[in-house]
């Protein structure tokens, strides 16, 4: 069988989180498979050694204009000269019209929601906006006609069920993994290292913000502005990858631009430094408003750091009793639960050992098979 799997993005040199799950999907085929023959389509990037061929795994570079341009046009066009037998599109969007049957992993539909939208449509990037845009233009036609349709928890398994009205079995829950990288760092040399690289201080909390409404900045900052004025600790706060102009915004919202000298903006972190800055950190702070799984809080656990997330969408499924479970709403629960796991260290240790247990639930490897049998389908 020929299978074709979308990977447009996976040779950019920034990568995110649907980057990484399809990056992750195609290593672990890569071992498991040696039967199927594979094309994995990418658009030309800086990070091209990230994936290699192998005797049955063909990466195909293809040009292609735009985003839409080559989704809609480009990719199927080329995965019909190549005979597939099935097209895997990873990324919640897909062509229109494949041209053969279609598996598409729709990872969420928060774009979809009157009630996300309704609070929050005038924010976020002028890119994110576009492509919020395009997603709800393409997505509901691809779920109505795709063969297969690939979610990433129960949880948005039952939202795309309820919100498209969906009575047949496609849509199928297949979880995320996390890779075996993320454990406690204790080298010395490489703490070193990456806390000089990053301009690390010696005590901090970490938080993957960014830039989307659902990530709840301006929440950790509330919180985090509230700490500092109760403790006496001196915790930095760490940010990955934010923009300076867009977090004075949110300061200046919050009426504490003081707090700005208390934030280390990292910059992009490549994914196999993440390892020693959890390890370095003191919590993990990953309150968001909505997720439709949470990698992070995986990496995190496996990295025996304590983990404070929220009570809404996916996040109590996937954490499993594994975190410090808050409303997201509401900073002053994020401020108390970060008081409570920097002085009760009984429930602190408690924390990192189920946590510890928790991730060991998922894999990669475990999300492959599954996907593969969904592909074997076509056979």
């Amino acid at each position: 069988m020929k299978i074709g799997i979308e990977g447009q993005r996976l040779f950019r040199k920034k990568k995110h989180g649907m980057d990484m799950v399809a990056l992750e999907l195609v290593r672990e085929l890569q071992k498991i498979d040696t039967k199927n023959q594979y094309f994995i389509y990418v658009k030309p990037d800086e990070d091209s050694t990230c994936l290699q061929a192998t005797d049955n795994f063909k990466i195909v570079e293809l040009e292609g204009g735009s985003y839409p341009q080559w989704e809609q046009f480009a990719l199927p066009k080329q995965a019909k000269k190549d005979g597939c037998d099935v097209l895997h599109c990873t990324s919640n969007t897909a062509p229109a019209k494949p041209g053969m049957p279609l598996i598409v992993t729709l990872h969420d539909i928060i774009y979809m929601e009157k009630s996300y939208f309704g609070i929050m449509t005038d924010k976020g990037t002028p890119y994110q906006k576009f492509g919020n845009v395009y997603r709800r233009f393409y997505v509901p036609k691809i779920v109505k006609n795709c063969d297969v349709l690939i979610t990433v928890s129960n949880f948005e398994k039952k939202r795309i069920s309820d919100f498209f009205g969906l009575t047949d079995d496609r849509l199928h829950a297949v979880y995320n993994g996390v890779s075996e990288h993320f454990r406690k760092i204790t080298d010395q040399e490489e703490l070193r290292r990456i806390k000089i690289k990053y301009k690390l201080p010696d005590k901090y909390f970490f938080f993957l913000g960014n830039t989307d409404p659902k990530k709840n900045t301006k929440g950790v900052l509330k919180a985090y502005s509230d700490y500092r004025t109760k403790s006496r600790e001196d915790f930095k706060l760490v940010m990955l990858d934010y923009d300076e102009e867009e977090l004075m915004k949110l300061l200046d919202e919050i009426g504490d631009r003081t707090l700005r000298k208390h934030i280390v903006l990292t910059g992009y972190v490549v994914n196999t430094d993440l390892p020693a800055i959890y390890s370095m950190c003191d919590i993990f702070l990953y309150p968001s408003l909505r997720e439709s799984f949470g990698i992070p809080m995986l990496e995190a656990m496996r990295c025996g750091v304590p983990v404070i997330t929220s009570n809404t969408s996916s996040m109590p499924e996937v954490s499993g009793g594994g975190a410090y479970i808050i409303d997201p709403y509401d900073p002053e629960e994020i401020t108390k639960a970060m008081f409570e796991l920097q002085t009760n260290d009984t429930l602190r240790q408690l924390f990192i050992a189920k946590g510890l247990k928790r991730a060991e639930f998922f894999s990669w490897k475990n999300m492959a098979m599954n996907v593969l049998k969904l592909y074997e389908k076509f056979a």
